[in-house]
């Protein structure tokens, strides 16, 4: 099996991307923030909750776009620690997303202690509903994944190669490559990451 949303252009850039942001804090450490506002394009552009993104979602551009981070920056400002929880990325995102009058999207947790199992079977059920995932990774032992240490990244896409091995398609830095997941999941690490699961009105545009 295998489904990938679509996701948005500006530019030659896949998605958006937080070196561009005008904050250096932001560019060092706005990747939560990046991933609430390609959230946001995506739930306007894909889903006709236009009220998501204060631009135009059908014609994005790059400055636009910049200007939307420095309006996401409250709600997910970057921290010493980083935006290093589930329930900070909930809490930031929920509030913008109340205060912008958006009522369809609610938020689900899934900490990165669950099974393997239970963390696939929720992201393609999401990925198989038009949903894109929102994935935080903390350290690491892979070397593989070290680009994505202590990091904020979308999921919009997934693989399943048999019934222990499925790649996932991870969007960050206007970029996307794909994972496997099993092995991503797997940190080495106690403290772990996790996803965040959206939900939808059943009635949607």
């Amino acid at each position: 099996m295998q489904k990938e949303l679509d996701h948005f252009m500006i530019g030659r850039s896949y998605g958006g991307n937080q070196e561009w942001f005008s904050n250096f804090m932001m560019r060092l450490g706005g990747c939560a923030a990046e991933t609430a506002c390609d959230s946001s394009v995506y739930f306007a552009r894909e889903k006709g909750i236009t009220q998501a993104y204060p631009y135009d979602a059908q014609q994005l551009t790059r400055k636009e776009y910049v200007e939307f981070s420095k309006i996401m920056e409250p709600y997910l400002k970057p921290r010493r620690s980083g935006i290093d929880r589930l329930d900070i990325f909930m809490d930031g995102y929920g509030r913008y997303l109340r205060d912008r009058g958006v009522t369809q999207v609610t938020m689900t947790g899934l900490e990165g202690y669950e099974p393997v199992e239970k963390a696939r079977a929720a992201l393609i059920a999401r990925i198989d509903r038009g949903l894109p995932v929102p994935v935080l990774v903390l350290m690491h032992k892979n070397r593989k994944f070290r680009d994505y240490n202590w990091h904020w990244f979308l999921v919009n896409g997934y693989k399943t190669i048999d019934e222990s091995r499925t790649l996932v398609k991870a969007v960050t830095y206007s970029e996307y490559q794909w994972l496997p997941f099993e092995e991503l999941w797997d940190t080495g690490y106690q403290r772990k990451g996790g996803l965040i699961l959206y939900d939808t009105d059943p009635v949607e545009i």
